[in-house]
This record gives C-alpha cells, sequence and structure tokens, in this order.
C-alpha cells in the first residue's frame, strides 16, 4: 500500500517511504492546499504587508516587495539558502527528508499549490534524489540550508542522484521527464522554512535504536551466561519494584533469552560469587534507560511528523499568522537525550567485553579468550577498538541544544542546533550497534569455551548466528573480517531475527 500524505503519518511509515515504497497524496490534502492557497493569492491581489509572502525575509521583514520581485526573491531564496557542507545525507535520509517535507505542506497551512507537493512526490516515486550536504543548520527557520538543497532541484538547479549517477539537477529532470517548476510567492519559503532535516535523521536513527535496544539485550545474556554470572538479578518480583517500562522489558528479554541454560543452572547455588558486578545484574536498568529514552524521542517525533513547522502560516479561518513552529527545540532536545542514553548503553557493554577478557573476572576463561595467550593476543584489541567507540561518544553526547549562536542580524538570536543533535544521536547510535557487535562476538567465543555446557535456547540461536559468519578463534587470524561480520549481523537486524526465531518476540 503506497504511503499517504496529508494524513496522520507514523514513523514507521515515514520509514517505508525512505526504503522506497510508493507515496501518494490524499484528496482532502489536497483541498486543504487549494484553500489555503486562495488565502495567499488573495492577500497579495489586496496588496497586504505580510511577512513571507509580500516581504523580504529575516532582518529584512519590513521591506515591502512587488509581484515579480517576489517571485523572483522565492527562486533566489533557494539559491543562496543552499550552502550547505560536509558529506552528503544517505538517500535513505534524503528520501525521509522528501517525504517529511511533502507531509507537512500536504498538511495544508502553507500556503503553497498542489503542485509543489506532486513534485516533491515526483521525486519520491521516481528516485530523483537532491544532494544534501549534513553540515550548516542552525535549526531554527528550521534546517534551511539542508532544506534548500532538498527544494532546489525542483527549479532545474542544485545537485540529484539519478539513476546510478550524480547530475546536475536540470539534467536529471530532462531524464525523469519533469518540467522545472516555477515557484509563486510563498512557495520558496515554504520549501525551506521547516525541521524536516532533524527530524529525517532522527526518525531513522531512532528506528535503528529498537532493534539495538533487543541486540543489546542478547548480547548481554550471552556475556551473563559466558561469564558465569547468575539470573537472579532478572528476577521479575525485582523489577515489579521499579517499574520503568525499559527496564521491565529489557529484565524480561533477560529471563526468555536464559531460560533453560545449562551453564547458568551448573552454578545456581554456587558460592563463587556473592553480587555480580554492575555491568552484568544493572544491564536490565541501563539498558531500559536507553528504551525510555528512545520512546520519549520516538513520541516527540511522532508530534513533529504531524505538525505544521512552516512560518507564516494560513489558519483554517484564513488568516496568516507569522509565529516560530520552525524552531526545532522540542526535536533537539530529544535527541541530545537520546544520544547520550545512547552512550550509556555502549559503556556498559563495553564494560562486559572487558570483563569477558580479563581472567581475573571471567570465572576461569584463558586471558583474552584464547589459548596460549601470550603468543595469541586473541580479542584483546577488539576491546580497544569498543573503548574507542565508547570515548569518542561521550564527546558526541554534549547536548547541541544547550548551545546557540545568534544569526540574520540579530533576529535569529536562539536557535535550537537541531541537526546537530540529530547527526550525533545518529553517531552514537551507531557507535553504540558496533560495541554490542563486539560484545557479542567475544561473548560467543566464550560461551564455546565453556562446552560441553549448553547454553540457552536465545543465546544458542545468537552464537549459531555469529558462527554462520565467523569461525571460533583457535588462534591469533586477520580478525577484522570477523568484526565487520558481527557488526553486520547487528545493524542488518539479522542477529535478533535468528533470536527471536527461536524464543519469540523480544520485548
Amino acid at each position: 500500500m503506497p504511503v499517504v500524505l496529508g494524513e496522520p503519518l507514523s514513523i514507521d511509515e515515514v520509514a517505508a517511504a525512505a526504503r522506497g515504497e510508493p507515496v501518494e497524496v490524499s484528496a482532502a490534502a489536497r483541498k486543504r492546499m487549494d484553500a489555503s492557497r486562495r488565502v495567499v493569492e488573495e492577500t497579495i491581489a489586496a496588496g497586504a504587508t505580510v511577512y513571507g509572502v509580500t516581504t523580504g525575509l529575516g532582518s529584512l521583514a519590513n521591506v515591502r516587495l512587488e509581484m515579480d520581485e517576489l517571485r523572483a526573491l522565492n527562486r533566489n531564496l533557494l539559491r543562496t539558502h543552499a550552502v550547505g557542507v560536509g558529506a552528503p545525507l544517505s538517500e535513505w535520509e534524503v528520501r525521509a527528508m522528501l517525504v517529511l517535507r511533502a507531509h507537512c505542506l500536504a498538511l495544508g497551512y502553507s500556503g503553497v499549490r498542489a503542485a509543489v507537493v506532486d513534485r516533491l512526490v515526483d521525486f519520491l516515486n521516481r528516485d530523483v534524489l537532491p544532494l544534501v550536504p549534513e553540515q550548516g543548520s542552525l535549526g531554527a527557520s528550521g534546517d534551511l540550508a539542508p532544506l534548500a538543497h532538498l527544494a532546489l532541484p525542483l527549479i532545474g538547479e542544485g545537485m540529484v542522484s539519478f539513476e546510478g549517477d550524480r547530475m546536475p539537477g536540470g539534467e536529471a529532470l530532462k531524464r525523469a521527464g519533469l518540467e522545472p517548476l516555477e515557484l509563486e510567492p510563498k512557495e520558496g519559503l515554504a520549501l525551506v522554512n521547516g525541521t524536516q532535516g532533524m527530524l529525517a535523521v532522527g526518525v531513522l536513527a531512532a528506528r535503528r535504536g529498537r532493534a539495538l535496544a533487543k541486540a543489546a539485550d542478547a548480547a548481554a545474556a550471552m556475556t551473563v551466561e559466558a561469564i558465569l554470572a547468575t539470573d537472579r538479578p532478572f528476577d521479575q518480583r525485582l523489577h515489579r519494584l521499579r517499574p520503568h517500562p525499559g527496564q521491565s522489558a529489557s529484565a524480561s528479554n533477560l529471563r526468555s533469552l536464559l531460560e533453560g541454560s545449562e551453564i547458568v543452572a551448573s552454578h545456581r547455588r554456587s558460592e563463587h560469587m556473592v553480587q555480580d558486578a554492575y555491568s552484568l545484574r544493572c544491564a536490565p536498568q541501563v539498558h531500559g534507560a536507553f528504551r525510555d529514552s528512545l520512546a520519549h524521542a520516538e513520541e516527540v517525533m511522532t508530534v513533529e511528523i504531524g505538525s505544521v513547522s512552516d512560518n507564516p502560516v494560513v489558519t483554517e479561518d484564513g488568516e496568516i499568522i507569522s509565529g516560530g513552529n520552525f524552531h526545532g527545540q522540542p526535536v533537539a532536545v530529544a535527541l541530545d537525550a537520546l544520544a547520550g542514553a545512547s552512550v550509556g548503553l555502549a559503556s556498559i557493554s563495553e564494560r562486559r567485553l572487558y570483563r569477558l577478557l580479563d581472567p581475573s573476572t571471567n570465572n576461569g576463561l584463558p586471558p583474552f579468550l584464547v589459548q596460549r595467550s601470550g603468543l595469541n593476543s586473541g580479542f584483546m584489541i577488539v576491546q580497544y577498538t569498543a573503548a574507542s567507540l565508547v570515548s569518542e561518544s561521550k564527546a558526541l553526547a554534549h547536548p547541541a541544544a544547550a548551545d546557540s549562536i545568534p544569526s540574520s542580524a540579530g533576529q535569529e538570536d536562539h536557535v535550537s542546533m537541531g541537526m546537530t543533535s540529530a547527526r550525533h544521536a545518529r553517531e552514537v547510535l551507531a557507535n553504540a550497534e558496533m560495541v554490542v557487535a563486539l560484545e557479542a562476538l567475544a561473548a560467543a567465543q566464550a560461551i564455546e569455551l565453556r562446552t560441553p555446557m549448553k547454553p540457552a535456547k536465545g543465546t544458542a540461536a545468537a552464537l549459531a548466528a555469529i558462527r554462520a559468519e565467523v569461525s571460533f578463534l583457535g588462534s591469533d587470524r586477520d580478525l577484522k573480517a570477523d568484526v565487520d561480520e558481527a557488526i553486520e549481523l547487528v545493524q542488518s537486524g539479522a542477529l535478533v531475527e535468528a533470536v527471536e526465531r527461536a524464543v519469540g518476540p523480544l520485548a
């Protein structure tokens, strides 16, 4: 089924459109767009002075323009604002930006013609993907530079990716059988005012976070088993006394993953250790905090998906009002929190990995999980890599929204830095995926070193998924391929899928 714009839209639908599902605009949305466009045209015809409709922009808001100047303004607005720098956003992220921007305009409060939204939909359905540099947005007046790069190809300028090649926007339009749009007053401004840059990056990062939360529980269960830790801290009776949703879900997963483990049963009544280290027994609490932060970020972004972040907006009673809905602070703060929680997830995973390798903490396993250590380094440097990723993530998790730099001659004197928040959340999540993968890789080795005792059904499934790609480490070899395979298992979701086939859906 196509993703329908102009009606309530979910994070999963945005992700589906980003993956390439077809997109269309609802009939009701077309009526709303036509009605708000009439208001704009009547305002211009009446000679009224309205910001962004008949005036200049930013600090030039008091400059009244004529009709031919207004059309030139809307073209030039895209040209002068498309000054982003850095690496381009992924095609997945660009597609998400296109669907989110088209949806925001299709809600019918921006005063643009339906033809503008139709062209954005054409880009999605024909895979004409603007090249959008990821740096340069202050996140208030929206993601001006990224959205300008997204919109410039609509008028036949800028750069795009089409049919596997990078090319000028005008050439791509010809090859796709499309004509450049002639923008009318208000339309250029509507295309660049909004939070869809930070929102696209944040939405797709959050969806990865869902799988990461499950993968972290699977890796933790493998380590708990391999290191001869106890499963008693995951007792449901304990977690009922502190019923944070994420904590409860993580503890439930750990119980499911460890159910029936011969390894855990072998020492359940042992006096070998009074209490396990925090990285083992507090896994549900730390993993749960990540889950709760992720849930909050998704809640904020779901509201934002259905919001009008343009300026000015055309109200239902026909008035044009200038405000500040483009300010990205709500999204920025939520994504900053998600980045911070992701660091905690990566950090506790790295600590478990460290304990697996140290003979003073791993309950009888060989140093660095390899025989003849000294001659062999085993997984020693795998932990170095994990530690490096965690350290980098700590720097990235500094809240971007805590900063603000005035712009536009002081008119825009407080900004959100929301795109930076989104990019950092994405990077910290990616680092956490890699750290969890490295823990799972080492834990698989450690579980096999406990043979002939058998792991639980859930951890055995995770072990089998890893062993399908990576063999047991009997002595030192080039580990880069092993590391890359483990990371792919986590990032693709294959590790979690293998576990869920064995024990059923995880929370």
